[in-house]
């Protein structure tokens, strides 16, 4: 997968070095991290002992030109709601916040990096790594 949208633990899994996140980062031409993303990042942040440490290293990452930021907006919420009816439907829910970040990566065609096997269960979403 060249165009991807990374999930939070997939970045944490970046930094702690995951050989599997480390070669999917790399081989990718393009990195977004969404509204929510970042998010749940600054808040894992704060509750650490090394918040400006974590901030530094992402506002590096950030740096990259290959990493873009994404806006949640009325395009992803038709994308959120969608997803939403068709778990619900099926008695499959997912955390609010990955519905997010799901909506944000099939609004944007992107493949999705995460180690969270629910997302197996979305139709259409493209996943760029290994579960």
């Amino acid at each position: 997968m060249k165009r991807i949208i990374i999930d939070t633990n997939f970045y944490v899994a970046f930094k702690k070095r995951n050989e599997n996140a480390v070669i999917t980062l790399r081989k990718a031409e393009y990195i977004a991290v969404n509204t929510v993303i970042l998010g749940e990042l600054l808040a894992g942040f704060r509750c650490g002992s090394k918040e400006q440490q974590n901030r530094d290293e992402l506002d590096l990452f950030f740096d990259s030109p290959r990493v873009d930021f994404l806006s949640i907006d009325d395009g992803t919420a038709e994308f959120y709601a969608q997803i939403f009816v068709e778990l619900k439907e099926r008695g499959r829910p997912i955390p609010t916040n990955d519905l997010w970040l799901a909506a944000s990566a099939l609004q944007h065609g992107l493949a999705l990096a995460t180690y969270d096997e629910h997302f197996k269960n979305i139709s259409g979403l493209l996943l760029a790594n290994k579960l």
